[in-house]
Order: structure tokens, then C-alpha cells, then sequence
């Protein structure tokens, strides 16, 4: 019998009482809870429905120029975990911070900043996208979007080979090609100092639609704990798709989902969400996306019991969560 969701209620609430909602709503699973509960598609939609956006109010973000450098108007970064840029030429300027549209995300057990989530850079703020690299010494970038799905969904922002990014040098020293997604190792200098940055292309998560199976991200968000793990100094983990809500979401949901399973056995999908959204609101941006989070967790603990009767992982399982409504962001 599954645990019922507690705390939970109708959006339409006070803000005090929105905020008190996403930081203690909770419904934590066992691995057979968690089976069962993806298969059970409507109650998974009322409870995603139920969950506070936290959307931004343009009002609360009273700053110069800002619009211009926001991909979509309504995608707005959360004020009180907003990254901020500060670099020499901005003081220079008489600017005390340049705008970027980020929040940092705590990871899981609440480690502070574990990862940055942004929108996909454009043409006016691939420039400010490396700022904050360097500012925030970031050694991994995850990409879950194509450059262009019908319409643009993100600027090309590093070069086939070398190139020059505002007082940013880029350099792709490998490319290397996995099963859903491309690996590059890009060299970064300023002046004498260089730091080198993995970027994780995963370019296959299908436009308005969830991915067919959870095989390719759950390789990607194995391959990149894999690589924090063995870099225990790295900095902040970036994570972007077009808006920076939708499959931003679901790859540090998913994160933080297997690394609850692997250290508690039980994993807490309602929380992870409503936790999200306190850093940056509209994380995980359909029901659809809601459910496919449910079985890809639900997946990674079948894996875990294969692993520690020491079978094989099975071969991911084909999910049936695929829509056609909505813009996948």
C-alpha cells in the first residue's frame, strides 16, 4: 500500500503557505511503492497538479535590461538563489552584477548550490553563460536540448575546434560519442590560467515528447556523478535545456532521486520536485515529465537490486509517457 502524500494541497494558497508547502511535502517510496506508483498515470497527474509552480513575478526582477537577456518572459530566475555575475569589467563599468538567468540548486541532502540551472544561452549572453563557469569554477555542463526544435531552443556557444568568447579562449581538446549523448572536453583560458570543463550533449530527448526508454539518462546522470565523484573539488554543476525548468528538472531530479534509493533505498520524487521548485519555479514543466521521473527511478532501483544480487543491470524498460502536448523546454 502506498504511503499517502502528506501536506499536500490546491495551489490557490497564500504565498506563506505555498513556500511552507514545498518545503515539507513529502512521500517517500520504498522500491515496490515506487513500481507501483508509476504505473498509477492518474494519480501521479492530480498529484503533479498539485504542486506550487512558484512562478516569478516580473516585478520582483527590477533590473536594467534584464528582459532582453531572458529566453522566454515568463521563464524568470527565483530572486533569492538568482546567481549573480561580478567580473573586473563590470565594476569598471560601474556595475555592481550583470544578470544571468540562473538559480542555484541544492543537491541531495540539501548540500547548498550542488547545481546551477539555467536557460539555454543566447546570442547576447553566451558571453555572461562562461562568466559564470569561470566565476563559479564549474568543471561540468550538462545540455539536454537540441540547438533548434522547430525553433531556436539554444545558441551554439562553444567552437568546433578554438575560438574566442568575449576575454574567454575555448578550446575542445575531445569528443567522444556514447550511447544518447556526446562528451567534449573543453579547455578554458583567461590570460595564463586555463581550467578544463566537461560538457555532456544530450541531444536525443525527442521535441514535446518524453524519451521512449530511461537508459540514456540515467548512463548520463550515472556518467556525470561518476566523473563529481572522482573530482571531489569541482565546482557548481550546470545544467541547462531551453528554458531551464523542463528537462533541466528531470536530469537533477533524477540525480538526486538515485542517489536517495542508493544511500536511503527509498526515494522521495514529491519532495525532490517541490524541493526544486523553491530554487526555480516550473521545475519538471509537464505531467508527463512528472511520470517519466516515477520510472526512471522506478528503473534505477530495479537496476540496484540486479546489481546487488550480482546480475547484470537489465536493459532499460520502454516507457509509454510519450506526449504530444506542450512545449518540452
Amino acid at each position: 500500500v502506498l504511503d499517502p502524500v502528506e501536506t499536500l494541497c490546491s495551489i490557490s494558497t497564500p504565498r506563506e503557505t505555498i513556500l511552507h508547502l514545498l518545503r515539507t511535502s513529502t512521500r517517500p517510496l520504498t522500491p515496490s511503492q515506487l513500481q507501483e506508483a508509476s504505473e498509477e498515470t492518474s494519480r501521479l497527474n492530480s498529484e503533479y497538479q498539485k504542486i506550487p509552480p512558484n512562478f516569478v513575478n516580473p516585478s520582483e526582477l527590477d533590473i536594467p535590461g534584464r528582459a532582453l537577456k531572458d529566453r522566454y518572459k515568463t521563464i524568470l530566475p527565483n530572486p533569492e538563489t538568482r546567481v549573480c555575475l561580478r567580473n573586473p569589467a563590470a565594476e569598471e563599468a560601474g556595475e555592481t552584477e550583470r544578470y544571468i538567468n540562473a538559480n542555484y540548486i541544492k543537491g541531495y541532502n540539501g548540500v547548498p548550490s550542488a547545481y546551477i540551472a539555467t536557460q539555454g544561452p543566447m546570442l547576447n549572453t553566451v558571453h555572461d553563460f562562461w562568466e559564470m563557469v569561470w566565476q563559479e569554477r564549474s568543471t561540468t555542463i550538462v545540455m539536454i536540448t537540441k540547438l533548434k526544435e522547430k525553433k531556436e531552443k539554444c545558441e551554439l556557444y562553444w567552437p568546433e575546434k578554438e575560438g574566442s568568447y568575449g576575454r574567454f579562449e575555448l578550446r575542445v581538446a575531445i569528443v567522444k560519442e556514447c550511447d544518447g549523448y556526446t562528451i567534449r572536453d573543453i579547455i578554458i583560458q583567461v590570460g595564463s590560467e586555463s581550467r578544463q570543463v566537461r560538457h555532456y550533449w544530450y541531444s536525443t530527448w525527442p521535441d514535446h515528447q518524453t524519451p521512449d526508454c530511461t537508459g540514456p539518462l540515467l548512463r548520463l546522470v550515472a556518467d556525470v556523478e561518476e566523473h563529481r565523484q572522482s573530482h571531489p573539488s569541482l565546482g557548481t554543476t550546470i545544467v541547462h535545456c531551453s528554458a531551464g525548468i523542463g528537462r533541466t528538472g528531470c536530469f537533477i531530479a533524477s540525480s538526486i532521486g538515485c542517489l536517495q534509493l542508493k544511500h536511503t533505498s527509498k526515494a522521495d520524487v514529491l519532495g525532490i520536485v517541490c524541493k526544486l521548485r523553491l530554487d526555480r519555479g516550473g521545475m519538471i514543466q509537464t505531467s508527463e515529465q512528472y511520470q517519466f521521473l516515477y520510472l526512471t527511478l522506478a528503473q534505477y532501483s530495479r537496476q540496484l537490486v540486479n546489481t546487488d544480487c550480482g546480475s547484470e543491470s537489465p536493459v532499460p524498460v520502454p516507457v509509454q509517457t510519450g506526449s504530444t502536448t506542450g512545449e518540452m523546454r
